[in-house]
């Protein structure tokens, strides 16, 4: 089944001139979720940190490549899972859960998949494990946030997709809307996507407010207790 996107591509603009420290702090006003969840840890890292924010939904599997496949081969076997990935709305992002212990033994992306997944519409990749080819895949434009390099693909293939996955600590499923950049990686709860631009601009004016009343000549620590007190 299709999954259905929740946000215009206007809205979806806007939230790409955002950072994800901010959005992260519009999320919070909202009250949604705990401020402990819905954002990968530091083991997940930005690799194209020169690349704007990655907005997008996500496509979910899991993979392996620390050993052979049970049955099939690589990737070139699974036309299955690349119908799935345009089930999710444009702009995709994939986003693969890597199971092995220890997680990236062998890249499942590199160029030749990064070519694939850009075809298909995909604005970014995320996995616990690892990537590789980076000059090609930066070149072409695909984000891509990763839990290591690695030098080889070795037995890399998914065995799962469509599922919820865990990633960094970060529970993501079918259809989730990411917002990732150079800070890192969450996720956007539906029901307040729409308002986190409004929340995000209003945030960011505050901060200016107290990081220009900083900057000044006027700063004492009893003004700005009276500025935060405030609120502005």
């Amino acid at each position: 089944m299709a999954i259905e996107p929740f946000l215009s591509e206007r809205q979806l603009d806007v939230l790409r001139r955002i950072d994800t420290c901010i959005v992260s702090n519009a999320i919070e006003t909202f009250g949604v979720r705990l401020r402990n969840t819905g954002f990968a840890d530091s083991s997940i890292r930005c690799i194209f940190d020169d690349l704007p924010p990655m907005v997008g939904y996500a496509a979910t599997a899991r993979l392996r490549s620390g050993s052979p496949p049970m049955q099939g081969g690589t990737y070139h076997d699974r036309t299955d899972w690349w119908r799935y990935v345009l089930q999710v709305p444009p702009p995709r992002i994939v986003v693969l859960e890597d199971v092995d212990k220890p997680p990236g033994t062998g890249a499942f992306l590199g160029d030749v998949h990064a070519a694939i997944l850009r075809a298909l519409g995909c604005v970014g990749y995320v996995t616990n494990g690892a990537v590789r080819e980076l000059p090609s895949v930066h070149r072409m434009g695909l984000h891509l946030f990763a839990g290591k390099l690695a030098v080889s693909h070795a037995y890399a293939h998914i065995f799962d997709y469509g599922a919820a996955i865990e990633i960094g600590g970060l529970h993501v499923h079918p259809g989730d809307l990411l917002h990732g950049d150079r800070h890192g990686l969450l996720t956007v709860p539906k029901q307040v996507a729409a308002d986190v631009p409004a929340a995000a601009e209003k945030l960011r004016k505050a901060e200016e407010r107290i990081i220009t009343f900083c900057e000044s000549g006027d700063f004492s620590l009893e003004k700005l207790r009276e500025f935060l007190k405030d609120g502005t």
